[in-house]
């Protein structure tokens, strides 16, 4: 599997029901072929660079996911047909990405938006995962520069 992100545009007039509908659809293309969402966004509705088939908004939707690349093409098949999406654009970001990875990155930004909600920044919830990791490595033998003080006596 590899690693990609995209990111549609979905015409701002829709219904909720319609924008749930069509991100339902996309993320059941991935799973059936095997993938899994890593990240899912609403944007919301933004202004457009320039006006798009006469709309000056759109409703913007991003996901990172991990599938084989054959989703892609049917992914942007479906795009293509649905006069509901504005644009959409497609990034590789890793050639190859593990299920041990994807699950990792999961849990991550399941933490981050946990954060959000209750008020944290990124930086405060990257230094707790990193204390995390930092007591899992202090369990480990530490030497300090003493231990090898000995070693230098021995040359002279």
């Amino acid at each position: 599997m590899r690693r990609y992100e995209t990111t549609y545009i979905l015409r701002p007039n829709l219904g909720e029901e319609q924008f749930s509908e069509i991100i339902e659809r996309t993320n059941n293309i991935i799973k059936n072929d095997g993938g899994a969402i890593i990240n899912l966004e609403r944007w919301g509705n933004r202004k457009l660079a320039y006006e798009i088939n006469k709309e000056i908004l759109g409703q913007y939707i991003y996901f990172d996911y991990a599938a084989p690349g054959s989703t892609i093409l049917e992914l942007e098949r479906i795009f293509r047909i649905d006069d509901r999406v504005l644009r959409f654009l497609t990034v590789k970001i890793a050639d190859a990405i593990d299920e041990e990875t994807v699950a990792s990155e999961t849990e991550r930004v399941a933490a981050l938006a946990a954060a959000k909600l209750s008020g944290e920044t990124e930086a405060e919830v990257e230094d707790s995962a990193k204390k995390d990791t930092d007591e899992e490595d202090s369990d480990e033998e530490d030497f300090g520069e003493e231990d090898f003080d000995d070693a230098d006596d021995d040359d002279k």
